[in-house]
């Protein structure tokens, strides 16, 4: 099994030192055991406390001792690498149109911060580049190249600024990249070898064969479902091929608590608090 031991023990540190309050009266209920186990990712950063995929909701994520921040990455009209999930500006900042139409100077000047809360009024869409200088040593970061059928090169352009920084070297659990384009992983797998890769598969793979998974492990390190069609079965068959499993998007300590029960690897979270505490496991 491809486990991140040694990041994983960065995450054992991790949780000894962050108490959300919240849940401190229950904490007698938790094992230490089982919380240390599981790999926290901040889906778009700390996405419940502040703006998606800005720089904000990553420092939040960091600061709330995620293993992981996950990014979405797409490209500019001029083939600068931007993170943000949608592929139009319209719902997460103050502009209108296409990703892909806007040049890196016109989309810095969108504001990505308010549409959540004046607090983060003015906040920017920030470049690939200055999350991987800002994180690289301090957090995992989970990839995800976002419709990477619409910007040709992407893989390329990601490899570069990966190799740029010494950040493809090994496989050290500080960088997964991941897509729902599987095609695009095989590609970026063959750039990035010592990289671990991850199929990302919506509620259409709830099917998903024994035949599909060998294949995709063939390429990827993990299978990581939209987390309504997660079962203890399909984890059980994950793990038999020699994958992982970190499911998405869990919003609520309940959602959390179930993928846990259900032994994942790791869980994509809104709210890294929830992913801390969870009832002793009966096995």
């Amino acid at each position: 099994m491809k486990r991140l031991f040694s990041f994983m023990a960065a995450g054992t540190i991790a949780m000894t030192m962050f108490t959300p309050p919240a849940f401190a009266a229950e904490n007698s209920t938790i094992s230490k055991q089982e919380q240390q186990k599981m790999i926290n990712v901040a889906h778009r950063g700390a996405s419940g406390h502040a703006p998606e995929n800005t720089m904000a909701a990553f420092q939040k994520g960091f600061e709330m001792k995620a293993d992981y921040i996950e990014i979405d990455v797409q490209m500019t009209e001029d083939g600068e690498l931007i993170i943000i999930h949608d592929t139009t500006v319209d719902r997460t900042t103050n502009g209108t149109g296409q990703v892909s139409d806007f040049t890196l100077e016109e989309i810095r000047q969108l504001d990505a911060g308010s549409w959540f809360s004046e607090e983060y009024a003015g906040e920017k869409i920030p470049t690939f580049e200055e999350v991987l200088d800002a994180f690289r040593g301090k957090a995992g970061i989970l990839i995800e190249l976002k419709a990477p059928e619409l910007y040709p090169g992407m893989e390329e352009k990601v490899a570069e600024a990966l190799k740029e920084r010494n950040m493809d070297q090994t496989n050290n659990g500080k960088i997964i990249i991941q897509s729902f384009n599987h095609e695009s992983m095989k590609k970026s797998k063959e750039l990035l070898p010592q990289i671990p890769h991850g199929v990302l598969a919506g509620v259409t793979w709830a099917d998903v064969t024994d035949e599909q998974l060998a294949e995709f492990a063939t390429y990827a390190d993990y299978f990581n479902p939209n987390m309504n069609i997660v079962t203890e079965e399909l984890v059980d068959r994950v793990h038999e091929v020699d994958m992982e499993i970190y499911p998405y998007t869990s919003r609520s300590q309940e959602e959390a608590n179930r993928l846990f029960a259900m032994n994942v690897d790791g869980i994509i979270t809104d709210y890294t608090e929830h992913v801390y505490y969870h009832p002793v496991k009966n096995n």
